[in-house]
């Protein structure tokens, strides 16, 4: 499957979780293996050549660095939403579209001077990769880039991650 036809694959679903708000349900392109398998083949063309270690933001994000990692041979680190690790190294709260949250990162996983892409699915304000990418450096990592699967246009995501590399498959 081609990557236009696997994007397309993404539901809309309007005024979800608020009034306002269309959702971008990620559900359809992971039930197609070979939208998935597009996806991912894509997302890999995005990684520099010094990578070390996904971060994969949650909830999305696990799914895509997942098959990012076993494909590109690479671990992966999850950055979770508070409440589920049981040792974190750090935490940071940040603006949603729609509200407010916050990530952690378990401790005792990234490595001083690690190289670390961020993988998400959906890049908006840009808060949610934003806080990861702090997460990471707090750590002392080094952020290589950022990739995602979609980009929604006029909602400010790559100004919010100014001076980084950020790689988006669609924009929208």
């Amino acid at each position: 499957m081609d990557l236009d036809k696997a994007i397309g694959l993404v539901a809309e679903v309007p005024d979800f979780p608020r009034p306002g708000i269309l959702f971008r349900d990620f559900a359809p392109l992971f039930a197609s293996a070979d939208g998935f398998a597009a996806v991912t083949a894509a997302l890999a063309d995005t990684l520099d050549h010094d990578v070390e270690l996904l971060a994969a933001v949650e909830a999305r994000g696990f799914l895509l660095a997942a098959a990012l990692g076993q494909a590109s041979g690479l671990g992966v680190v999850m950055v979770r939403k508070p409440g589920k690790l049981p040792q974190v190294a750090a935490r940071a709260d940040y603006e949603l579209e729609y509200g407010t949250a916050a990530l952690e990162l378990p401790a005792g996983v990234v490595q001083p001077g690690q190289h670390v892409a961020v993988i998400d699915d959906v890049l908006a304000t840009g808060g949610t990769v934003a806080a990861a990418c702090g997460l990471l450096e707090q750590a002392d990592a080094v952020v290589t880039g950022v990739s995602v699967v979609l980009e929604l246009d006029g909602l400010g995501g790559r100004e919010a991650l100014s001076g980084r590399q950020v790689h988006a498959l669609h924009s929208s």
